[in-house]
Parts: structure tokens; sequence; C-alpha cells
């Protein structure tokens, strides 16, 4: 019997993939928003289990239990990665406080009443700075309150399979009883890391007005204006706006890198190397290093999910900004299954 899985905050289904190639049973996923609700179901080669579009505090744990049929303490794993935005360090505005770093103490909270024999949390490493160590430290506390050990780390999706640079915080969860084996964290491939000529080069590239080529869904890019496309045309891979010449700089990006950093916007990627992180705005050359080797473009969506590990058929629905959102909220498949695989060895290869 495979062992089971609920994914909370599943998103477009990253870590519900990763898991399932990993030999968990999914039971159910849950995401307040439509566009990966519909990008999950439109995949049922890859993922066909259930997934509800609801806020998770709005299902709660008597939800989760009903669309499952399950009573506490009989799921194997839950799963989850709650919004991060409020923790990041790139947050300029708004103070320390943000309403979305609830919903990690939120997912703490179906932990306590679930029961699952594990449970996993995935977020950005700023978690564990200025705003957000007083949260992870009250969703470690009510943890080992409840009778968990836990453990947590910083690791980089590149060791795992990934062609991109991508350091996510990951906290691990495993009940003191029912003879569960402690939690071997997964090592690093051996390989080294796979690099964005190795992921994308073999595409064809698409079409130059922004529409989607055709038998290849997803793969648009976004138009560029004038002045970036001097932009862009003035760069070698792996350059960034301190390589444009200063009739190309942005005003705001006239003072020395070193000073107000923002190395990467107005970059392109570099081919023998992985990717930088692929961000919910990676659709946008100005965001940050994301136009291609060396076509006069950004890379498409469909580049994107390569980069991020989803396979090439996956299919994701809704417009340009949301098809690029979901993908840069993703958890790298290959990732998920790497630390899915150490977890399925921590339950011992059965189910509860």
């Amino acid at each position: 019997m495979r062992p089971t899985a609920v994914d909370l905050f599943c998103g477009a289904g990253g870590m519900s993939l990763g898991l399932s190639r990993a030999g968990f049973e999914l039971l159910l996923g849950v995401d307040a928003d439509p566009a990966c609700v519909k990008t999950i179901q439109a995949n049922p080669r890859h993922l066909d289990h259930q997934v509800v579009q609801t806020r998770v505090e709005d299902l709660g744990s008597a939800g989760v239990l009903e669309l499952t049929g399950l009573r506490p303490g009989e799921l194997d794993l839950l799963a989850g990665g709650p919004p991060c935005q409020g923790f990041s360090w790139q947050r300029t505005v708004g103070g320390d406080f943000d309403d979305r770093n609830d919903l990690a103490l939120s997912w703490a909270g179906f932990v306590e009443a679930l029961h699952p024999r594990l449970a996993m949390m995935e977020n950005v490493p700023a978690i564990t700075g200025r705003r957000g160590a007083p949260t992870l430290a009250a969703v470690v506390q009510r943890l080992l309150a409840a009778g968990y050990s836990v453990e947590h780390r910083v690791l980089d999706a590149a060791e795992f399979g990934v062609p991109q640079r991508r350091r996510r915080f990951v906290l691990v969860a495993w009940r003191s009883d029912g003879g569960i084996r402690p939690f071997c964290w997964p090592d690093p491939l051996p390989a080294p890391p796979t690099t964005v000529r190795q992921a994308i080069a073999h595409l064809p590239s698409p079409p130059a007005d922004g529409s989607e080529l055709p038998g290849w869904p997803n793969h648009r890019a976004d138009r560029l204006s004038p002045i970036n496309l001097e932009r862009i045309r003035a760069l070698g891979p792996g350059q960034g706006r301190e390589h444009l010449p200063a009739r190309l700089l942005a005003p705001c990006h006239r003072l020395p890198a070193e000073r107000i950093g923002h190395r990467g916007v107005y970059g392109r990627m570099a081919w023998d190397e992985p990717a930088p992180t692929i961000t919910a705005r990676f659709d946008s050359f100005t965001r940050g290093r994301f136009g291609h080797p060396d076509q006069d473009r950004t890379i498409s969506l469909r580049e994107g999910a390569i980069l991020q590990g989803f396979p090439a058929d996956y299919v994701f629905v809704g417009s340009k900004v949301e098809v690029a959102r979901q993908i840069g909220n993703a958890v790298p498949p290959p990732f998920a299954a790497a630390l899915g695989k150490a977890l399925a060895k921590t339950l011992g290869g059965g189910a509860a």
C-alpha cells in the first residue's frame, strides 16, 4: 500500500507531482487560486487526485478529514508551502507584519488536528530571518508540544536535479510514536548541476509576436519594448545591467551596482550554468536575469516551467501573468521528489 499525502497550499502541483513520483498516493490538494486548481485538473496524465479551490483556513481540518475519509492519526504525510511573501528579504513596504505569515501557523494547526505520521513545510530561507523567525519559532514549538521531532534546513534545488539555483527552507516533523524512523535528509546528487543549455537548448523558438507555438503548450515569450530590445541586444550570455552602456541604463540604475544591487535586471541567462531563481515575474526582462542566453527575448513560459523541473507536456492554465506566477511560486518537482523519497524511507515503506 502506498503512503498517503495531503498537499495544502498546493499551487500548480509541483509538490504533489514530486511526492507522487516518490511513491505517495495524493488524497487531496487545496489552494485558494482558481487558476492553480484548473492547472492541476488539466494534467490528468500526471496528477489525478482530488483538488479543491478554497482557502485552507476556510476548509479546516474537519473538511480535510471529510474529503479524505480519514480519521486523525491515519494520514502519512501532510505537506504544505504557505505563501511566503511576508517573510521575503526583498519585501520593502508594509513593515514587519503581514497577514500571510499567519498561514504558517495555520499549517501547524492542521498538523496538530490531523496528527499525520509526517509533516513537511517548504518556504523561503527568509523565514529564518528577522521577519520570519518569530513565526518559525512558534511553529516549531507547537509541533514539539504535539509530540513531534522537528528538523529544518535550507537546501539548494540545483543539487537535486533542478536546472536552477533555488535555495529553499524545508521543515520536516515526525511523530515520536508509532515506530517511525528518524528523518534523514536526502544527499545531493553526485553529478554537476544541470545547466540552462541541457534543459532548454533543444526547444524551438517561440513566435516573435508573443503568441504560443503550436504543439508546445505555454511556449510564448514576452514582447519587448524598443528600448528593452536595444538593451538585450547589447548583452552577451550571463551579462546583466552592469554591462549595459550608460545610454541604455534606466535613471534608477545609473548608480554603481555595488551600491544599489539589482545586477541581474535586464540580464541574460548563461548557457552553461544553472538558471537563476525563477520568480513569479520571470516573464519580464526587467525583473531579473530572465533573458534568453542568445535570442533577443525573455525565456518563454514553457522554458521557465522546464527550468523549474516540470514535464514538457505539463499544461498551465490562465493568463500570461497568472501562468508565470504559478510557475515561479511552484516547488520544483525533482526537489519535491528527492524530499519525498527521504520521507518514504522514514515511514519504512508502509502506510499508516
